[in-house]
């Protein structure tokens, strides 16, 4: 795909509109003419990635890497005008690697940093960002107890929409019993929170989850008990959340299991290689999230296209929301002008009003979170291949 100047890029989003996002927001959205007014050196800005590079979670953090650079391949290597000097550090399997990696990061004089996978190191960083007064936009699922906190955002979702929007849906939309499978995980309750908020009274839903104890990368049989638990309850319908490795092998022993029960989750169950992996067996799951790459938007065209043409592969939702991340920190950046400093851009970031994304429209909300569509996928068959499918909108939450 042909580059294209920055000032193309504003004029595609700007033609785009902003159809679709039904809910104001506070913020004030600049336009073209006020972005092109304002002096701006060319001093590189400094961007710092924390993101796995090995373990469970690296195919994760090799997707946020990717759509953070798609962007800036898209706009000239640049972000607001300035040259980018993007440092990585890893960060790692655990959550004191992840705060190394941060230090890391706040050693190098970054003006910003982006990425994090893991919801529970996102939470271990909040005081050391506070103390530090460095903008974090996450690009990954943020636990929801950050909300609102100063220099913390998040291009993805905080940790309850997910199972609230999947909630809301199953009680309107499903008969007979309902079982909830959930992971040994901090991030775990906010998923069941959200559940149970979204899906409100009734007594079809069984409240108490099926934990599954901690199951980051598990081995064969790793399930085993779990689903003897959910089988004797001879539910009509699951809803689970799992990701990565953990992921294929719940479906698989799912599917092994006789359970003929329709299975729903939220939507890192069948992102990423879990498809690839599980291939017909990953047919017919339900899963709500903010992003399937078959959504037919024009930012997103072009966001597909150039990611197909770089990677042989579909874009994940780690990468729309990492490229999302490099778009809202262009547009803070160019806002900050000469006054390039991370308090500076982190004010900015509340000025970047509606992003025309591969998503759709959205903007942040109070909360530093996006407002944003949800939509229900379903894996089919894409051709020869089974991929996640859009049913139909959701809700606009945020």
């Amino acid at each position: 795909m042909s580059q294209i100047t920055r000032r193309q890029a504003m004029q595609l989003f700007a033609a785009l509109g902003a159809a679709g996002l039904t809910a104001s927001c506070a913020f004030s959205s600049p336009n073209d003419d006020q972005l092109d007014d304002i002096p701006v050196s060319h001093d590189p800005v400094r961007i710092g990635l924390l993101l796995p590079q090995s373990g469970p979670q690296k195919a994760v953090g090799d997707d946020l890497l990717r759509g953070f650079q798609l962007y800036l391949s898209l706009n000239g290597n640049q972000l607001g005008g300035h040259p980018v000097a993007m440092v990585i550090a890893d960060e790692g399997t655990t959550v004191r690697e992840g705060v190394a990696g941060l230090n890391k990061l706040l050693g190098k004089g970054v003006h910003a940093i982006s990425g994090v996978a893991n919801p529970d190191t996102m939470l271990a960083l909040r005081d050391p960002i506070r103390q530090a007064r460095v903008p974090l936009v996450g690009s990954n699922a943020s636990p929801f107890s950050l909300q609102g906190e100063v220099f913390i955002w998040r291009t993805s979702y905080t940790g309850n929409d997910p199972g609230f929007v999947m909630g809301q849906y199953m009680a309107e939309n499903t008969s007979g019993k309902i079982v909830l499978a959930l992971p040994e995980a901090v991030a775990s309750q906010d998923i069941l929170l959200g559940y149970l908020d979204g899906f409100g009274t009734g007594d079809r839903l069984v409240r108490s989850p099926v934990y599954t104890g901690d199951v980051a990368n598990p081995p064969r049989g790793a399930f085993a008990k779990s689903m003897k638990v959910i089988a004797a309850q001879h539910p009509s319908a699951v809803f689970c959340s799992y990701s990565g490795a953990a992921a294929v092998e719940f479906i698989r022993e799912y599917r092994s299991s006789g359970i003929d029960a329709v299975l729903y989750g939220t939507g890192f169950l069948t992102e990423g290689g879990t498809v690839a992996a599980l291939g017909d067996q990953a047919n017919g799951i339900f899963t709500g999230m903010n992003y399937s790459a078959d959504l037919p938007i024009p930012a997103n065209r072009v966001f597909a296209s150039a990611y197909r043409k770089a990677h042989g592969t579909s874009p994940t939702s780690y990468a729309m929301a990492s490229y999302d991340a490099a778009h809202v920190l262009d547009r803070a950046i160019q806002l900050a002008g000469n006054a390039l400093n991370a308090q500076q851009i982190n004010l900015m970031l509340g000025r970047v009003g509606q992003v025309d994304s591969p998503r759709g429209v959205w903007q942040f909300n109070q909360s530093r979170t996006p407002q944003q569509k949800w939509y229900l996928r379903e894996v089919r068959k894409d051709g020869q291949v089974p991929a996640n499918m859009v049913l139909r909108e959701l809700i606009t939450r945020g």
